[in-house]
């Protein structure tokens, strides 16, 4: 496909230049552009299909960088990139080096913030609104929130916020059915109502006008009209919920109709207050294999653009996980799953027939899930949250207080555990060991291929008690020769210098002390360490710990206050886009520079 427009545009400073017929193929343009790359490089591409037309119009309406637009989550903002000088670059989308698969400040002046988690895209654009009232600036803050980051609870401590604020902030919700698996709740099912409601606009504007008509005679007889106005007003046409909270409400809006977006963006900028726009848009928009299975190319590895084939999906430990969940669940009535708009990337898409009505998809609500679990446990269930390491930051407080203080007992699945990566910096899996081993009474399991994983989910389900931890990484095994354990394994004997490793860098760490004839001792159970366990390490002369984990709270980190010596080798800072092979060779996590480093201590 050529790129006339996108090539030679400035943009979006020419975007206000354009005739809707030129839109029109710019938007066809920016569509080819998003399927190319993503075909290729892989990424969020259901989402941005159908944002297509809505990036047009609010670049076309609102003036960035001086009006701040934040994208929620930002996995839709690959539009807005190509509108913002990113044309050239777009071919490097998540590729190491490259321009990010989500907002980055550092990466554009037109990117107001840094996004990569839901629901947040309220509260960050109140403050900016805020921050500009406070300094005489008369600009708008506009927040781009998908109906599945609506159902996440930050979004609605904005909301509650945002509404009667007096500030330049413009929400507006794209309303699609989903998040990443179908949406749910009662807040799907409001939005959903609202859909048909086409007319709600014009007639609650007729009836203002009407109400408004009411001839006035005497000061009295103006103060029972005045009081009688809301309840006229609510008999003919209740308000919105988001009326409710203080916003004006605009919509719903055809979400691929330039000009009906255009008026509608331009009558919320017009009005200088919060006021929340409803577009209902199509995900998957314009490329026929996302439009009728848009949960599947939400996001996509890479594919055939001609056929939308994707390489065939192989074995991984989400699927090994939850297969052995699901068939533990047939047996026992006391197992529930948990989700948080997540079932089929944590690996709970096996929870079929019978096994559905206890499975639980909260929506984006990982705080919510976990004291759902808390309230299941103290019922004699045994709960099971599968979620990625990334999103379980958000739900600290409810594992301390909810399920560790009153020593409740349930299971905690992190998929997605350490590097991640495409999606770079904020979905990175680096920081879970750091937290979680800071909640007491926890148990955490760390397995390094598929047969610990079933041996370690069986005793966090049936051996062990209070909050049990199950961490495991994107994708497949590697395999290895080493023993499986669902506590540790120590192979070899004679040598004076000792590896020490877990999860999936333990295949690494093994053949390297193949290699050079070193021990080595693999942890499975990696916290809390056994008292046996620093015993064996004691006997060593030369001790090497190698983690795929930040080093701030690391295990490593624990084995040094009590073997000083230990040499570490773990993450720094955060770990940014790049593939899981570049991180590992970066942060000396290969074979290679595992045998190196060590050859070189010696």
């Amino acid at each position: 496909m050529k790129y006339k427009l996108l090539s030679r545009l400035d943009l979006p400073k020419d975007l206000k230049k354009l005739s809707l017929k030129q839109e029109e193929a710019l938007c066809r343009e920016i569509r080819g552009k998003i399927i190319e790359t993503v075909s290729k490089n892989g990424g969020h591409l259901s989402s941005n299909l159908g944002a297509v037309e809505l990036t047009v119009a609010i670049h076309r309406v609102f003036d960035s960088p001086d009006d701040k637009i934040v994208f929620d989550v930002g996995h839709q903002s690959y539009a807005h990139k190509l509108l913002t000088g990113r044309y050239r670059s777009f071919d490097t989308l998540r590729q190491k080096g490259g321009i990010a698969g989500f907002t980055r400040p550092s990466e554009s002046v037109h990117d107001a913030c840094v996004s990569g988690h839901s629901s947040n895209s309220i509260s960050v654009a109140l403050g900016i609104a805020e921050a500009m009232k406070l300094s005489g600036d008369n600009h708008h803050a506009v927040a781009v929130i998908g109906d599945g980051a609506l159902t996440g609870g930050l979004a609605f401590e904005g909301l509650n916020n945002a509404g009667n604020s007096g500030t330049n902030l413009v929400i507006v919700l794209n309303y699609n059915e989903m998040s990443i698996s179908k949406n749910i709740g009662g807040i799907a099912t409001y939005l959903s109502e609202m859909r048909t409601q086409h007319s709600y606009k014009r007639l609650k504007l007729g009836a203002k006008k009407v109400i408004g008509s009411i001839p006035v005679i005497g000061e009295g007889l103006q103060n029972m009209i005045s009081r009688s106005k809301d309840s006229l007003k609510e008999r003919l046409i209740h308000s919105t919920m988001f009326e409710d909270f203080g916003f004006e409400f605009i919509g719903p809006i055809d979400g691929h109709n330039l000009e009906k977006l255009e008026a509608a963006l331009r009558s919320a900028k017009e009005m200088n207050c919060p006021v929340l726009v409803q577009v209902n848009t199509v995900k998957g928009k314009g490329y026929r294999p996302a439009e009728e299975q848009p949960g599947e190319y939400h996001g996509v590895s890479v594919f055939d653009i001609e056929t939308g084939d994707k390489p065939a999906s192989t074995e991984s430990f989400a699927d090994v996980f939850g297969t052995e969940l699901a068939a533990y669940a047939e047996k026992d009535e006391r197992i529930v799953g948990i989700t948080a708009a997540m079932k089929y990337g944590a690996g709970l898409n096996h929870f079929k027939g019978a096994l559905k009505s206890r499975l639980y998809d909260v929506g984006i609500a990982e705080e919510h899930a976990v004291s759902f679990a808390a309230g299941l446990a103290s019922m004699g269930k045994i709960p099971v949250f599968s979620v990625y390491s990334s999103f379980l930051q958000r739900s600290y407080d409810e594992l301390l207080h909810d399920i560790s203080i009153p020593n409740l007992h349930a299971v905690i699945a992190i998929c997605n555990a350490g590097i991640v990566g495409g999606d770079g910096e904020t979905h990175q899996g680096i920081f879970d060991i750091p937290f979680l081993t800071t909640v007491p009474n926890v148990t955490v399991y760390s397995p390094s291929g598929y047969d610990e994983l079933k041996l370690c989910l069986k005793k966090a389900l049936y051996e062990d008690t209070g909050l049990v931890c199950l961490r495991f990484p994107k994708g497949e095994e590697e395999k290895c020769d080493i023993p499986s354990s669902d506590s540790y394994t120590l192979v070899g004997g004679g040598s004076d210098t000792l590896i020490v490793s877990y999860g999936r860098t333990a295949v690494n760490a093994f053949e390297a002390s193949k290699e050079l004839g070193c021990d080595m001792l693999k942890l499975t159970r990696i916290f809390p360490l056994q008292n046996d366990v620093f015993d064996i390490m004691k006997k060593y002369r030369r001790v090497f710990v190698f983690e795929e984990t930040y080093r701030c709270g690391s295990i490593g980190e624990k084995i040094k206050a009590e073997i000083p010596s230990a040499e570490l080798t773990s993450l720094e800072g955060f770990v940014p886009t790049m593939t899981v092979c570049e991180a590992f060779d970066l942060y000396g996590l290969t074979k290679e520079k595992i045998v190196r480093k060590i050859g070189e201590q010696k």
